[in-house]
């Protein structure tokens, strides 16, 4: 169902702090900060145990970092240009990983903003996800090189082969299983693959459903998204959340919006799934019910502190990067 006027409380602009706050009964408000530097398109988010937010800004070319009241904003520019950093996420050693979508490397970033790069062995790869798996290492998937990818904290990076040839692995994320789960996106299916690279395939209902984000659920499950409209350069029919037990049962559930694609999802204060679609922010309850929420500036990032692993440190705010108007907000519960 579709959040109605009488959910929306209203929109209050603060003058001078550069933020939004919109009332969303009953989850919350919803707050803005606008990034110094213009263009950044801060693209995703994790949260450092202190509560620190490190994101990526994928058209800026650069790491961000800020308190979580919206102050000190730091921006650390990436040693090579054009590399479009994707997804980050905390590795085991404290330091913050992340994938370089085009730069075909993954990127370490220190708290003191130090930066180290590690070239992927395979060319044009594409990494998108990254998640820090149950083993201590950091997992990634390949988009185009359809494999999956191990980074060890030292930086030794190791490839699997995935059974499906140019299946497109999307995104990853560290199952309750004690498994790593990635999602297939030209495959049409979700795949599960232990710490030792042995890969088991799930084959969805619909082989043109588009499997894009996924994560660990409170439920035990994994829950991903099934995307919509042209995405790279496919047509994929999804428009749906999808449920995937440890033994690979789905289960799939219809979004109440047609237009446009979901982004990402991840586990709320509220320990339901949340995800961005456009200019919304859906929640959807452990029986499938999904509710949307319209927010200042629309979404594409989120996160609660659970960022694609088993939900056990969540935050009391979920936070999302909007990359088109060049902020990050979050919603607060109560």
């Amino acid at each position: 169902m579709r959040a109605t006027a009488a959910d929306l409380v209203k929109l209050v602009l603060i003058a001078g702090a550069c933020l939004c706050l919109l009332a969303i009964s009953p989850t919350g408000k919803a707050i803005e900060f606008s990034l110094p530097t213009p263009g950044g398109g801060p693209t995703t988010i994790a949260l450092s145990p202190d509560g620190t937010l490190w994101f990526t800004e994928q058209a800026g070319n650069r790491i961000g970092r800020m308190a979580p009241d919206g102050t000190a904003i730091k921006e650390f520019e990436l040693p090579n240009p054009e590399s479009a950093p994707r997804i980050i996420t905390i590795g085991s050693d404290g330091n913050f990983w992340f994938t370089e979508h085009l730069g075909n490397r993954i990127g370490r970033i220190t708290s003191a903003g130090q930066i180290t790069e590690f070239s992927i062995p395979t060319a044009r790869s594409q990494p998108r996800a990254i998640a820090l798996g149950p083993d201590g290492n950091l997992w990634f998937g390949e988009f185009m090189g359809g494999q999956i990818g191990r980074i060890t904290p030292q930086g030794v990076i190791t490839e699997f082969a995935i059974p499906t040839r140019d299946s497109g692995p999307r995104a990853i994320a560290a199952g309750a299983d004690g498994n790593l789960w990635f999602s297939e996106f030209n495959a049409g299916k979700i795949g599960r693959m232990t710490p030792r690279g042995e890969v088991t395939e799930f084959v969805l209902a619909r082989p043109n459903s588009g499997p894009g984000d996924i994560t660990a659920g409170a439920d035990g499950n994994m829950w991903f998204l099934l995307l919509n409209g042209r995405v790279d350069d496919r047509q994929v029919d999804g428009n749906r959340v999808g449920r995937i037990t440890p033994d690979g049962k789905v289960t799939e559930f219809a979004m109440p919006s047609q237009g446009g694609s979901p982004t990402n999802i991840a586990v709320g204060p509220d320990r339901n799934i949340w995800f961005t679609k456009q200019s919304a922010l859906g929640r959807v309850t452990p029986d499938g019910v999904i509710t949307e929420f319209q927010i200042p500036s629309g979404g594409t990032g989120l996160t609660a502190g659970s960022d694609r692993r088993p939900p056990d440190r969540i935050t009391d705010k979920l936070w999302y990067a909007a990359s088109g108007a060049n902020k990050i907000g979050f919603l607060s519960f109560q």
